[in-house]
């Protein structure tokens, strides 16, 4: 018998070198799992107000989840937590690839840094312990190269998993991440310059202890139903013919409610770049730095981000840890001979129709450079968009940007532009904090075309489109998400077929119904985070979870896996624990939640006047105050009120 998570942290201290291991009580994974939820118990409770993120008092963490190791699937996902040098608030970012199992086979549920080396160090960790080693020698090398040679170093095994950052982490920039199986990166919330900060470059597991699930054969039979609904492929259309679906959807006036097995089909044909034509036809992928739309990357001008230009180079496809599904891919680059990991869809989008770059060959080069400088292609794309915006009215010209001419479409600009943030050169050096950042510095007006919530550039799905992306990207505890929640999630989530009580949307319903603020999408809004918790603190991935709650037994995995008996409400009041504690989190570093603002030209403010979007306004601050109250915060302030904390039990926090 066995209750799947390990009981156990890892906290290393950089200052002192000294690594200790802390027991985790059982009635801790019972109110927050583990993964984000733990974590954000420990960091609320241990980062002090006002600390400075790239600072000793910082506490960096890296987390797996609760179900990771278990016998279930699409539960290989790890976090990395801190508080965000972006946004300054609390900051996590998730990522595939191999490291989960690997923090669990060290025997612990995560590993927590605290304070700051005076040298370059990595965490060694494996069945018998940990030590800090000398990583001098690895300073300076980008992130996939620093892999391969800590491989060799330890061993050649299986079982060796390995995170570090890049140069881009090294030189502290505000938009870098954490890179871990060859080119994954855990990329947003900037945790990648705390690691350099702390003078930390890698982390490398090589532990080897079982993950024990309390009912073994339950699990194996959720599994293996589970499974049934990945393996339906149906045919689909050609990635051509997708453009033209995205075209017929713009066009009609009521839209059908979104089953996420249609989104599976795609996503396995093609990975998440099943998205790029269709998602600029009907408005959801931004174009020119979020003001311009379909009719300046129509159906011809987008054929290079085709999802089968980036489907025929695929060699073989890639799986994270425990993924029945496989929805990346190991690519050939365009030099016919390097094997890349195959560019994903915001990837495509921020370096492509955001900057109105028409070069595929480029996008597989700028998605390599980048995931060796452990550097987020998502704020990386909206920082070169906004610099174009610059550069187009003036406000930047040849003088600070080196002698390029950015203008849209500029693909060798673009290109240099990129090359020179990675290595923080001339203008590239004003960029590489992202755009809220180098518009405080420029001036002029700038402010306008720095496209941000809170100070991170959002994920490349229009709130114009779907408001939800709009609600989450600044009710979220870290601004600009776009992986918790929108419309179309909800419904891909299906969790009114386990919460009875929730609302079920229609089959078909009107476009304009989605601009509505009311009760309903207050639900649907804190459902989807609530839910959100529950999957992340169980090591779950998204596109796992739009299978339906139905087909992808969240729920019943963990009691099989634990040996609890929680409803499902029960685990969604969990998750309402955990949004509460990122809540107090970022009150108690001094952030006012309405403060968290999003760009006007992402709200319709003024409406678009042609294409996908014309005349659409998100009436955001409506559907902020709504979502507050059902979350049981002050619908002014987005302070938790005392009878929500006391409903949840963290009143004497």
């Amino acid at each position: 018998m066995g209750h799947a998570y390990m009981g156990k942290v890892l906290w290393v201290d950089l200052s002192t070198g000294t690594i200790t291991t802390e027991s985790i009580p059982d009635r801790l994974y019972t109110r927050f799992l583990s993964g984000t939820g733990l974590a954000s118990w420990l960091l609320y409770q241990r980062i002090p107000p006002g600390a400075d993120p790239l600072g000793p008092d910082n506490i960096l963490g890296f987390v797996s989840g609760v179900l990771t190791g278990s016998g279930s699937l699409f539960t290989g996902r790890w976090m990395a937590v801190g508080k965000s040098p972006l946004t300054g608030t609390w900051g996590d970012t998730n990522c595939g690839g191999n490291l989960a199992p690997g923090i669990k086979g060290c025997g612990v549920d995560g590993i927590f840094f605290t304070g700051r080396s005076n040298h370059p160090v990595y965490l060694y960790a494996d069945t018998k312990g940990a030590e800090l080693r000398d990583a001098s020698h690895l300073w300076g090398q980008d992130a996939i190269e620093t892999e391969r040679l800590l491989i060799e170093e330890n061993g050649r095994r299986q079982r060796v998993r390995v995170a570090c950052i890049g140069i881009a982490g090294e030189r502290r920039s505000l938009i870098s991440g954490i890179v871990n199986h060859g080119g994954r990166l855990a990329a947003r919330s900037g945790l990648g310059a705390v690691m350099g900060a702390k003078g930390l470059k890698a982390v490398v597991l090589c532990g080897a202890h079982r993950v024990h699930a309390y009912d073994r054969p339950r699990m194996k039979a959720l599994s293996l139903s589970c499974n049934a609904h990945v393996a339906f492929q149906p045919p689909f259309l050609n990635g051509t013919m997708t453009a033209y679906l995205g075209t017929l959807m713009r066009f009609l006036p009521t839209q059908m409610e979104i089953d996420g097995m249609l989104y599976k089909v795609m996503l396995e044909k093609w990975g998440t770049v099943n998205q790029n034509q269709i998602a600029i036809e009907i408005g959801d992928a931004p174009v020119m730095n979020w003001k311009g739309s379909n009719r300046d990357f129509g159906l011809e001008a987008s054929r290079p981000i085709d999802p089968d230009e980036f489907t025929r180079p695929v060699v073989a496809k890639y799986f994270c840890y425990s993924c029945p599904l496989g929805c990346g891919g190991i690519s050939l680059a365009p030099d016919g001979k390097t094997e890349v990991h195959r560019p994903e869809y915001e990837s495509t989008i921020a370096l492509g129709g955001l900057c109105l770059n028409k070069d595929t060959d480029s996008i597989y080069y700028l998605n390599e450079l980048l995931n060796r400088a452990g550097m987020d292609t998502i704020s990386v794309g909206g920082t070169v968009a906004f610099a174009v915006e610059c550069f187009e009215t003036g406000i930047l010209t040849s003088a600070d940007t080196d002698g390029l001419k950015l203008t849209w479409g500029n693909t060798e600009a673009i290109v240099q532009l990129v090359e020179k943030m990675v290595r923080r050169e001339g203008i590239g050096d004003l960029l590489a904090d992202g755009t809220k950042r180098a518009a405080e510095k420029i001036g002029k007006g700038a402010g306008k075309m720095a496209i941000h919530a809170g100070g991170q550039e959002p994920g490349m799905h229009d709130g114009r489109y779907d408001p939800g992306f709009a609600l989450h990207n600044v009710v979220e505890a870290t601004p600009g998400r776009h992986t918790i929640g929108a419309y179309m999630y909800y419904e891909m989530f299906q969790l009114w077929r386990k919460i009875p009580e929730l609302p079920n949307p229609f089959l078909f319903y009107l476009k304009g119904s989605k601009y509505q603020a009311n009760r309903e999408k207050a639900i649907m809004g804190a459902a989807c985070s609530q839910y959100m918790n529950v999957i992340n603190g169980a090591g779950c991935c998204l596109f796992g979870a739009f299978l339906g709650a139905h087909r992808i037994p969240v729920f019943d995995w963990l009691n099989a896996a634990t040996g609890w008996d929680f409803s499902p409400d029960e685990y969604m009041v969990i998750g309402h624990r955990i949004q509460t504690v990122k809540q107090l989190f970022n009150i108690k570093q001094g952030i006012d939640p309405k403060d968290i603002r999003l760009s006007k030209r992402l709200l319709g403010d003024p409406p678009q006047t042609e294409g996908a979007n014309k005349g659409r306004t998100v009436p955001l601050e409506k559907l902020r105050r709504y979502y507050w109250r059902e979350m049981g915060y002050d619908m002014d302030s987005g302070v938790p009120t005392d009878t929500c904390l006391a409903q949840l039990g963290l009143e004497k926090q």
